[in-house]
């Protein structure tokens, strides 16, 4: 059950009509933006964690002094996309 609203938003009419053109059949605008909202957060919390996790390893390796050459980061990148590519 929804308990809370979000403040109207005010677009020029031809962003509300490119969203319009671009409603599924059934699919009202107000859940179209909502389902754009929940997108948004969701990405913008995977890329605050990504941060995070960037900068924690980039403490840990300060700390420990331990260190990846450019080289073993490329290799460890290309390995991720192959397997990524064999799925």
């Amino acid at each position: 059950m929804k308990s809370a609203t979000i403040p109207p938003l005010r677009v020029t009419t031809e962003l509300r009509n490119d969203a319009e053109s671009v409603l599924l059949e059934g699919e009202s605008l107000s859940s179209f933006v909502e389902e754009s909202l929940r997108r948004q957060i969701v990405r913008r919390k995977m890329n605050q964690e990504f941060v995070a996790r960037g900068l924690a390893a980039g403490e840990k390796a300060k700390s420990t002094g331990q260190y990846a050459s450019k080289d073993e980061v490329i290799h460890s990148l290309h390995s991720i996309l192959e397997g990524s590519e064999q799925k």
